[in-house]
């Protein structure tokens, strides 16, 4: 398959130089764009993400340098060539301190230019190559994997080291507690943006208003107690990822909102109207099914299928048992560093209770469970007795259907059943409602009879 050509943006506010540039660039292969002014051909670029710009200075409604600025928002390896009739050598200076590529002097020639954009085309690439080469370096060499050896969680980490170094949204899906922080993180340290700032927000932890400003910033005076202006996350981000968690909580005023981000890539603070481009990769969690949300309104089709493009399910630690020792290990050793104190081991009753346990809060709950028992512990060995009693209580309860005689009940079958198909499903209820042949709300009322974690209906 051959390569795409290389995009530039010509941005001029004299038409027939636009034209005379686009002419030169398409006759040498170059997929040339146009725009004849300052702010049509800052949203173009922010739209097409162009692998070169060139761009006049002078311009009157926004300069070249307003130009440079944008594109240095968006891209900080984006070449941006300026042009233009006044050249000096104060501006010239200027312009390369900001991070322009080249300052190009008019009149120019044909060859000239040529040979400047087949620079920053070759400029661009090296770049590319060497983020490319560093972030495959970064992903053979990274420590840090998140800990658990099942099959359905090494799944989980092929999907996301392999989708870690592209820049696709990235929707992760789940339970509370099953770790979609942990793989937010760990897609952002796999990634060519791992230099750059990692930040996240719970967006149901907020009241509307409050979540807008944090995500969006707001101007000074734009409601009552903002007496400064405020960046928002998106923008503070920069060239790092935003991890947007429990974005089905979200009104449909702030979906709105924050459509428009994926569909312009730009964000406007509360009480502005200037829109300011932003470069950061999203990643949004829920904890809900975000495709019933659709059918009962409370969630925007649009908004779902920007978020939705690539879609990992992390699966509950109850379909995960084996990790559970890993896990104990970890945090017991979490424990033990922060206490400044020997790290105890589990009695092998103790680890035999947490692995017959549901764990309905999933991977947070045991981690809290583990840190209560020793804490409860003053010896070296953590016994049953220093286990929550839920847990000690329930531990039969989640194996009975694995231990029954060699003639099961109905009950069991179905359970059984049900469960094989959400597995099938990626834990997806809606489709494993179809996949049944039964109602969604049927299949909500049995998963809350067997005692599943988040099977009532939100």
């Amino acid at each position: 398959m051959s390569e795409l050509p290389i995009s530039v943006l010509v941005i001029d506010d004299e038409p027939a130089i636009v034209e005379t540039i686009e002419i030169l660039l398409r006759k040498e292969g170059y997929a040339a764009h146009t725009a004849t002014d300052g702010n049509e051909g800052i949203s173009r670029m922010t739209a097409l993400r162009p692998d070169i710009v060139i761009s006049d200075v002078r311009m009157p409604t926004m300069s070249g340098l307003d130009v440079l600025a944008a594109a240095r928002s968006l891209d900080t390896e984006m070449p941006v060539i300026l042009m233009t009739a006044q050249a000096t050598v104060p501006a010239a200076v200027q312009a390369v301190n900001d991070g322009a590529f080249y300052f190009l002097e008019k009149p120019f020639g044909n060859e000239q230019l040529l040979a400047i954009v087949k620079r920053a085309s070759e400029h661009r690439r090296l770049r590319a190559e060497n983020r490319t080469l560093k972030a495959e370096i970064r992903r053979r060499e990274y420590t840090g994997r998140p800990a658990g050896s099942s099959s359905a969680w090494l799944e989980v980490l092929k999907v996301a080291e392999t989708v870690a170094p592209t820049e696709s949204t990235v929707l992760l899906q789940g339970e509370s507690g099953t770790g979609k922080e942990v793989i937010a993180r760990y897609l952002h340290e796999l990634s060519a943006r791992a230099q750059g700032p990692f930040l996240s927000i719970n967006c149901g932890a907020l009241p509307e208003s409050l979540l807008e400003s944090e995500l969006f910033g707001h101007v000074r005076g734009s409601f009552t107690g903002a007496v400064r202006d405020k960046q928002g996350l998106f923008t503070a981000a920069g060239a790092g990822t935003f991890f947007l968690d429990e974005i089905g909580e979200t009104t449909p005023a702030t979906q709105v909102k924050l459509l428009r981000v994926l569909q312009h890539r730009e964000v406007i603070p509360v009480g502005a109207t200037e829109a300011i481009p932003i470069n950061t990769r999203l990643i949004a969690a829920t904890n809900r099914d975000l495709e019933d949300e659709i059918k009962r309104g409370n969630f925007r089709t649009d908004l779902f299928y920007r978020l939705n493009v690539i879609a990992i399910h992390l699966p509950p630690l109850r379909q995960r048992r084996e990790d559970i020792p890993v896990l104990a290990e970890l945090f017991l050793r979490r424990t033990a560093e922060a206490s400044g104190e020997p790290q105890k081991s589990l009695h092998p009753d103790a680890l035999d209770v947490l692995q017959s346990y549901a764990w309905p809060g999933n991977v947070r709950e045991l981690e809290n469970a583990l840190e209560r028992a020793t804490l409860l512990t003053k010896g070296d060995v953590i016994e049953v007795r220093a286990l929550p009693e839920r847990i000690v209580e329930r531990r039969a309860e989640p194996l009975a259907a694995d231990r029954q005689a060699a003639n099961p009940t109905l009950e069991v079958i179905e359970r059984a059943y049900i469960t094989w198909i959400l597995q099938q499903e990626g834990g997806n209820k809606t489709r494993a409602s179809e996949a049944l042949g039964i109602d969604p709300s049927t299949l909500y009322r049995k998963l809350a009879r067997y005692g599943e974690a988040g099977a009532t209906a939100e």
